[in-house]
C-alpha cells in the first residue's frame, strides 16, 4: 500500500518539470527549529536551523507543499502550524529520541558515524532528518535507495532572500497574475532540461557569497560565451536529454518503466558527447568540471544492450528485453511465435515413425493437445503413447514431449512477462548500485545546461560579466530592468540608469519623483542585477561592479493580506520591521514608499525615523528609498551619508513627459494630477482636484518636517465649507491616492457638503 501526498507524488501528471516538489520535516527546540528539506522525485535533501519566526518565511521561499511533524510537539505548538496554511501530517514520537534517529539515518545512508553530512553534533537537525527520510518509507514502502545523501545548509555560504523579497522582486511569480509571465525566471531560464531548469532556480534563490565560488560560474558562461558554435552543439545535445534525476527516483521506487531506463542510459552518454565538444576546444573551465565525471559506461551499457530501443508502452505484457539476452527467454519466444509450425512438424515426425497415416493433432480446453488414432490403426500405436480419451471411432493420447510442448505453449506468454520483468528488476538494482555517481553525473549536465543558457541570453540581451568584489560599495553602469526590458515591443527602448553607492559616502539614497516616473523600477532592477550577479550570470548593464550582498531586503509595491486579517499598511510594518530587526553590515535594503498606508503625518513620522535609523545603525547598510515625502529631501541634506536623487521630468505647455532618468537632486513635484489625466479622469474632476490641491498647498504642509511636528494643532481656518471637510481634506494623501479613489473620495465630500 502507497499514501500519496502532495510531499512524496511521483506521477508526472502532478509534479510540474522544472521545478522541485518538496516536503519539509521539523523539530523544535528551546531556541530554534530543526527543518529538513526533502524533494521525493529527485531525491534532494538538506536542512539547515531557523528562528521560529522564519518557519513560515522558508515554507514560502521553497514552496513547501507538507509539513512533517510529530504528534506531541504539533499539540504543542497547534496555533503557530495551523497558520503555516499548508497539508501537516504528523508521525509518532519515536524519533524523538537523538539516539533512535541517528542509528536510523546511519542504516539509511549505510554509513558508521554523521560527522561526513556535518550533523553529528546537531541533535535538532538529526531528528528532523530522520523523520523525513522515516515518514517517505512508511509511504512509499523503503523505496527511498535514491536519497543518498544529507547536506547541512549555513547562511554564511549564501545571500539570505526572504519570502518578501523573493515576492516584491518578482522572481519566480508575478505579482499581478500570480503567474511566470512578467518574471524574472520567465525572462532568464532558457535551459532545456529539467534537471537545469531546477538548478536554475536554486542558484537564483540561493545566491553565493563567496566570490571565488561565483567567478567559477561566470568563468564558465563566459567561455561558452567565446565559443558559441560549441555552444549551440551542446545545447542541442541536452535538449535530447530526460529528466535523470526523476527517472532515479523511480528506479527507487520500483516505478520506472523501460522506456525511461533507456532513456536514462542515453541521457548519461550525453555527457561523453559533450565532452568530446568541449575538449576538442579546450575550454579550461568547462573542461575540468567535465573531468569530474564519473564512469558508469558498465551500467549504461548493460542498459542499452538489455532492452530493446522499441519496447512497448506497456511493459506489463512483455517486448521490451532483447534476444539473446536469457535462454529461456528465447525458447518461450520461439514457442509463442512457432508453436503451429512445431505441431505440423511434430505431426509429420510422428507418423514417419509410427507409419501410421492420417494421425491428427489437436487441442480442447478440457483435455489440451492430443494425438488422435482411428480404432484401425491402433494397434500401431508405440508403448510411449498415453491413452488420454476413447471415442467412438478413435483413440486419443498424448505423449511427454507433447505435454512438455503443451505446458510451454500455453504459459509462453506468462513466462515470458515473468523473465522480463524479473531481468527489469535486476537490471533496477544494478542501476541503484551506481545511484550515486549517476545524480553527480545528472548534476554537471544541468551545470554545463545553465551556463550554456546563461550564456546565450548575456548575447542576445547584451548582458555584461559583473566584477565581485568586497568594497562595500555599489556600481552599476548603464543598468536596466531585464523583465520590462524584454516586455517592451522592438521600437520602445529602455532607458537605462546608473547607480554608484557606497557604505562610506553614499550609504543612503532618497529617490523622490512623480508616480508612474520610474521609481519602483530603478529599485527593482538593483536588486535583481545583484541577484543575478551573485547567481554567477552576467547582469543587464554596461558595467557593473559589485560588492557581496549578504541579505537583500526589500519593501516595494503595496499589497494586503485579508485571509490573515492585515491590512495593506499593517503588512507593509510587518516587513519593515523584519528589515530593521534583520539588517547586518552587508545588507542591501530597497525601499519603496514606505509609511503612504497611513495619513501624511503618520506616514512621514514613520519614513522620517526609518531613514534616520538605517543612516544611524551601526551596521551602515546600502539603503535606497524610494519616497513622496519631499520633506525627507531635507533630512538627505542633514545626514552625512545621504543623497538625493530623482526621477527626470520635462514639462512642456501642460503636458508631462518622465524621462525615466535618475539625476542627482531631489524634487519636491509628484505631477499626481498628471497621472490622472493620462489614466482618462474626466476633466471636470481633475479641474476639481487641482482647487483642492491648491487649498491644501497654502496650507503650508512644510518642508522642513521639523516643523510639521510643531504644527498638528495649528491648522488654517476655512471659511468656505465646515471644519469636518477641512480635516477630512487634509487627510488625503494627494500624492499617493489612485484616480479612482480619488473619484470616490470627491463624490463623497460633494456629498456630504450638499
Amino acid at each position: 500500500t502507497e499514501i500519496v501526498s502532495p510531499g512524496v507524488s511521483l506521477s508526472n501528471n502532478y509534479l510540474e518539470q522544472g521545478k522541485n516538489n518538496y516536503l519539509a520535516s521539523i523539530v523544535f527546540g528551546k531556541k530554534e527549529i530543526a527543518i529538513s528539506i526533502l524533494d521525493f522525485s529527485t531525491g534532494e535533501f538538506f536542512g539547515y536551523s531557523i528562528n521560529s519566526k522564519n518557519l513560515k518565511n522558508t515554507i514560502n521561499q521553497y514552496g513547501i507543499n507538507e509539513l512533517i511533524v510529530s504528534d506531541s510537539q504539533y499539540r504543542e505548538y497547534k496555533e503557530l502550524l495551523d497558520s503555516m496554511n499548508i497539508m501537516i501530517s504528523k508521525v509518532e514520537n519515536w524519533y524523538l529520541d537523538v539516539k533512535i534517529a541517528s542509528d536510523y539515518l546511519k542504516e539509511h545512508f549505510k554509513v558508521h558515524s554523521l560527522k561526513g553530512f556535518g550533523i553529528d553534533d546537531k541533535p535538532l537537525l538529526i531528528k528532523s532528518a530522520a523523520f523525513a527520510i522515516n515518514y517517505v518509507n512508511n509511504n512509499y514502502n523503503k523505496k527511498t535507495h535514491h536519497i543518498t545523501s544529507y547536506k547541512k545548509k549555513t547562511t554564511d555560504n549564501y545571500m539570505i532572500l526572504d519570502s518578501y523579497t523573493i515576492k516584491n522582486l518578482e522572481i519566480f511569480e508575478s505579482l499581478s497574475s500570480g503567474d511566470k509571465k512578467g518574471t524574472l525566471i520567465n525572462v532568464l531560464d532558457r535551459t532545456v532540461s529539467a534537471g537545469g531548469s531546477r538548478l536554475l532556480k536554486k542558484w537564483i534563490l540561493q545566491p553565493l557569497t563567496k566570490i571565488e565560488d561565483i567567478n567559477k560560474r561566470l568563468d564558465r558562461v563566459e567561455e561558452f560565451l567565446c565559443n558559441s558554435n560549441i555552444r549551440n552543439s551542446i545545447i542541442e545535445l541536452i535538449n535530447d536529454c530526460s529528466d535523470i534525476e526523476r527517472i532515479v527516483s523511480k528506479i527507487s521506487a520500483n516505478k520506472s518503466n523501460p522506456r525511461e531506463i533507456l532513456s536514462l542510459a542515453h541521457s548519461i552518454n550525453i555527457l561523453d558527447s559533450i565532452k568530446n565538444q568541449i575538449c576538442s576546444k579546450k575550454l579550461k573551465n568547462n573542461k575540468e568540471l567535465l573531468e569530474s565525471v564519473k564512469d558508469i559506461s558498465s551500467i549504461t551499457n548493460k542498459i542499452l544492450s538489455t532492452i530493446d530501443e522499441d519496447a512497448p508502452s506497456n511493459y506489463l505484457k512483455g517486448g521490451f528485453i532483447k534476444d539473446n539476452i536469457n535462454e529461456d527467454l528465447d525458447e518461450y519466444r520461439k514457442v509463442s511465435t512457432d508453436g503451429t509450425q512445431w505441431l505440423v512438424d511434430y505431426q509429420k515426425d510422428i507418423e514417419l515413425k509410427t507409419k501410421i497415416n492420417k494421425i491428427k493433432i489437436g487441442y480442447n480446453r478440457v483435455f489440451g493437445y492430443y494425438i488422435e488414432v482411428s480404432k484401425g490403426s491402433v494397434s500401431k500405436v508405440p508403448d510411449y503413447f498415453i491413452r488420454k480419451q476413447t471415442l467412438a471411432n478413435a483413440e486419443r493420447y498424448f505423449t511427454e514431449e507433447l505435454k512438455e510442448y503443451e505446458n510451454k505453449i500455453l504459459n509462453a506468454q506468462e513466462n515470458i512477462v515473468s523473465i522480463e520483468l524479473d531481468i527489469l528488476s535486476d537490471l533496477r538494482i544494478e542501476i541503484l548500485t551506481k545511484i550515486k555517481d549517476i545524480i553527480y553525473n545528472a548534476k554537471i549536465i544541468s551545470m554545463i545546461d545553465v551556463a550554456t543558457s546563461i550564456s546565450k541570453i548575456s548575447e542576445k540581451r547584451n548582458y555584461v560579466r559583473p566584477n565581485l568584489n568586497n568594497k562595500k560599495s555599489l556600481f552599476m553602469e548603464g543598468a536596466r530592468h531585464p523583465v520590462i526590458e524584454h516586455l517592451l515591443s522592438i521600437e520602445d527602448d529602455f532607458i537605462d540608469n546608473t547607480l554608484d553607492v557606497s557604505k562610506d559616502k553614499k550609504q543612503v539614497s532618497i529617490i523622490t519623483g512623480p508616480n508612474m516616473s520610474g521609481k519602483s523600477t530603478f529599485l527593482r532592477q538593483v536588486g535583481i542585477i545583484v541577484i543575478l550577479a551573485q547567481s554567477g550570470c552576467y547582469v543587464p548593464c554596461q558595467k557593473a561592479q559589485i560588492s557581496i550582498i549578504d541579505r537583500l531586503f526589500t519593501r516595494v509595491g503595496a499589497s494586503d493580506n485579508l485571509s490573515s486579517g492585515e491590512s495593506t499598511f499593517l503588512v507593509e510594518m510587518n516587513e519593515t520591521a523584519n528589515i530593521l530587526n534583520n539588517l547586518t553590515n552587508r545588507s542591501l535594503i530597497l525601499l519603496d514608499e514606505i509609511g503612504r498606508g497611513t495619513s501624511t503625518y503618520d506616514g512621514l513620522s514613520i519614513a522620517w525615523s526609518i531613514t534616520e535609523y538605517l543612516h544611524n545603525s551601526k551596521y551602515l547598510p546600502i539603503t535606497l528609498f524610494a519616497t513622496h515625502y519631499h520633506e525627507l529631501i531635507d533630512l538627505a541634506n542633514k545626514l552625512d551619508r545621504a543623497n538625493n536623487y530623482s526621477v527626470d521630468v520635462k514639462e512642456h505647455n501642460e503636458d508631462v513627459i518622465f524621462l525615466r532618468k535618475i539625476i542627482k537632486g531631489g524634487t519636491n513635484k509628484s505631477y499626481g494630477i498628471h497621472v490622472a489625466k493620462m489614466a482618462g479622469i474626466p476633466n471636470n474632476v481633475l479641474k476639481r482636484a487641482s482647487e483642492i490641491l491648491n487649498n491644501l498647498s497654502k496650507d503650508n504642509l512644510s518642508s522642513n518636517f521639523e516643523s510639521i511636528n510643531s504644527q498638528n494643532t495649528n491648522e488654517k481656518e476655512n471659511t468656505t465649507i465646515n471644519n469636518e471637510i477641512v480635516e477630512r481634506l487634509k487627510l488625503i494623501d494627494v500624492n499617493n491616492i489612485t484616480p479612482f479613489e480619488a473619484l470616490i473620495k470627491l463624490n463623497e465630500l460633494v456629498d456630504d457638503i450638499n
